[in-house]
């Protein structure tokens, strides 16, 4: 944890009693005293610094108090991504690391080799999947949650929906090819980026054809066939170098 993230109803009267694998992080990895200045910040709000008021003792149950400070804003989302979704426990794998690099939106789409048990998995539960984007924000030092939107109907979605929610003309489609692929025409444009990454089988041929009518430009790393963990951070991570993403 780069930063200890709060729940606005955790603050009252800028002071923060926490007793659960925050604290205990605080303890045992930053090994807080009293009087320190630790990294906060509130969960869709500002970011700042937190007083350590007071530490349990040792062999005691961790708890922490602080005296919070929140006036900054923190780092924005600069991407924007349609994820056919991979096996829940890949899912639950990746949740984190789309937070921590700044990914805003998720929509999961019902691509046609996503596997259909998927939909029925509790991990589509806000209650089990906050956690984990609160801990990727954690680690990245941003409080800004991604959000996560489901559409079974991958082609209504396309056809009705995108242009309205994604209103950005930088797009992309991950997809294999033979040659690495990174075409673009709005190359370094100031706008956010929209991402679309298929199920670990690939996008079908009709698909692909679907968001390129859209203006998504293929974005390949090459011909290999990767886990969607694995090709979609390395994507985030090479747009993330081709993109100026502060100022977004």
């Amino acid at each position: 944890m780069n930063r200890i993230l709060f729940d606005k109803s955790e603050i009252v009267s800028d002071i923060v009693r926490f007793d659960d694998v925050r604290a205990e992080h605080a303890i045992k990895v930053l090994h807080v005293e009293k009087g320190q200045i630790i990294k906060t910040g509130e969960i869709d709000g500002l970011i700042g610094a937190g007083e350590v008021i007071s530490v349990s003792a040792p062999g005691e149950a961790p708890c922490v108090t602080v005296r919070v400070t929140h006036d900054k804003p923190s780092i924005e989302p600069w991407v924007d991504l349609i994820l056919a979704p991979p096996r829940p426990r890949v899912m639950k794998r990746l949740l984190p690391q789309l937070a921590a690099l700044g990914v805003g939106r998720i929509v999961l789409v019902g691509a046609k080799k996503v596997e259909k048990d998927f939909w029925g998995a509790t991990l589509l539960k806000p209650e089990i999947y906050k956690p984990l984007l609160v801990d990727g924000l954690m680690q990245s030092g941003s409080s800004i949650m991604p959000s996560i939107e489901v559409r079974r109907a991958f082609r209504r979605f396309v056809a009705d929906e995108l242009d309205a929610l994604f209103p950005t003309r930088t797009r992309f489609v991950g997809h294999p090819s033979q040659g690495a692929t990174k075409e673009t025409s709005c190359d370094g444009a100031k706008e956010r980026v929209l991402l679309a990454v298929g199920p670990e089988g690939g996008w079908t041929d009709d698909e692909v054809s679907l968001l390129e009518e859209k203006g998504f430009a293929r974005y390949s790393l090459g011909p290999r066939i990767l886990r969607t963990d694995t090709a979609l951070v390395s994507l985030l991570a090479q747009l993330m170098e081709r993109y100026d993403t502060a100022g977004l």
